[in-house]
């Protein structure tokens, strides 16, 4: 090969490569940019990731409120049966009972509404951990274990989250995390 074609194609090597370097580059600022603009909103939702004061209380209100007015209904049907036959007779007895019951009810009621207080938290907290593992390159399990979330905890979680058909925040993380994660090796 004689010089005119090695500088030629030194030349075009060069330009080839200046190309490239410019698209990383690009790239780069542009996951960059994303980055700036993920970056708040995931440290937001893990170091808040449950849901707020209001949300609870709306959902508390409503599924307690359904309760009584099950309960309510009920109520009314005895004392509407003992106004119509003017035999009182068990009508204290079944008062009891639906009172009893109630309580019975609306504590449980209370109690998968904490679960599930505590389950959305928790996958908001594990989605953003996988939004900010996407955006830095790092394992999803050493942030886990900077947190202090055991890797066992982290790994069965995600794989459930995979298998149920996840919720906005989970898409969002690993989709756009990923994305961003994978450009620059695109191009090299």
């Amino acid at each position: 090969m004689g010089r005119g074609a090695q500088a030629t194609t030194r030349q075009m090597t060069d330009e080839q490569l200046a190309s490239l370097n410019s698209l990383n580059q690009q790239f780069l600022g542009q996951q960059q940019q994303i980055g700036n603009t993920l970056l708040p909103q995931y440290q937001s939702i893990l170091n808040n990731p449950g849901l707020s004061s209001a949300d609870k209380a709306a959902v508390t209100g409503q599924s307690q409120g359904s309760l009584a007015s099950a309960f309510d209904s009920l109520q009314q049907s005895a004392q509407n049966r003992l106004a119509r036959t003017r035999n009182s007779a068990g009508f204290g007895e079944l008062t009891d009972e639906l009172a009893r019951q109630k309580g019975i009810t609306e504590a449980g009621q209370a109690q998968q509404n904490q679960l599930a207080f505590t389950n959305t938290a928790f996958q908001r907290q594990m989605a953003a951990l996988q939004g900010l593992s996407g955006l830095f390159g790092v394992d999803s399990n050493l942030l886990g274990r900077t947190l202090g979330i055991p890797a066992e905890l982290l790994n069965v979680r995600n794989n459930a989250s995979r298998t149920s058909g996840n919720g906005f925040f989970s898409a969002l993380g690993s989709g756009v995390g990923s994305a961003l994660g994978a450009l620059p090796g695109a191009f090299f």
